[in-house]
């Protein structure tokens, strides 16, 4: 067996403490979740390898942000974040990639990814929790965002925003690479209370 990573660590730590804070067991945070409760023994153990789904399911559950499970506390008072040092959050098979950046710790958090979306390549997001608003940012190519079934054209040059509750999927289109910036608004509520914000 080999040793977990120090960022498999963090996250095994913070949705224990997340967890524990909520009053939940195991039980109830996998079917609030729809994560087994076998996954998230081993999640908790900093074993396996929970893919961006299940840390948003885990997230929007607990009343956090995907960052508040994948970061440690602060290092200062200016936070600079190189995307290359950013692992991906997920991979398509063509090569899109989302990379969570960072989350303000402010008491109704940001979060702030860049995401690379190849021609024709899709992904879908399951709904996330009330109050959350997502804002798409397209700064070369184009892409196809899909909210409750109607589809949107977004190009180079525009910002589209929508609230997050309703199923949503992000979509590569036209011939070149899409690249984009987005930000969840999440809701005030218990993710300031981490201790651990970035």
């Amino acid at each position: 067996m080999t040793e977990p990573t120090a960022a498999l660590r963090t996250v095994a730590n913070n949705v224990r403490a997340a967890r524990r804070r909520a009053g939940l067991s195991l039980e109830e945070l996998g079917r609030r979740a729809q994560v087994s409760k076998g996954a998230l023994v081993v999640l908790e153990k900093a074993q396996g390898n929970p893919n961006l789904a299940t840390l948003v399911r885990l997230a929007d559950t607990l009343g956090v942000s995907v960052s508040d499970l994948m970061q440690g506390p602060p290092e200062g008072r200016v936070r600079i974040v190189a995307a290359d040092t950013i692992a991906p959050l997920w991979t398509g098979k063509q090569g899109s990639e989302a990379r969570l950046m960072l989350t303000t710790p402010t008491p109704s958090p940001v979060e702030v990814w860049r995401w690379r979306l190849e021609p024709g390549e899709d992904y879908p997001s399951h709904p996330h929790q009330a109050g959350v608003v997502e804002t798409i940012s397209v700064t070369s190519g184009q892409m196809t965002l899909i909210v409750d079934g109607t589809e949107y054209a977004v190009e180079a040059g525009q910002t589209a925003t929508f609230n997050g509750d309703a199923p949503h999927t992000y979509r590569g289109a036209g011939t070149e690479t899409c690249h984009l910036i987005m930000t969840v608004h999440l809701p005030p509520g218990p993710a300031s209370a981490l201790g651990q914000e970035s």
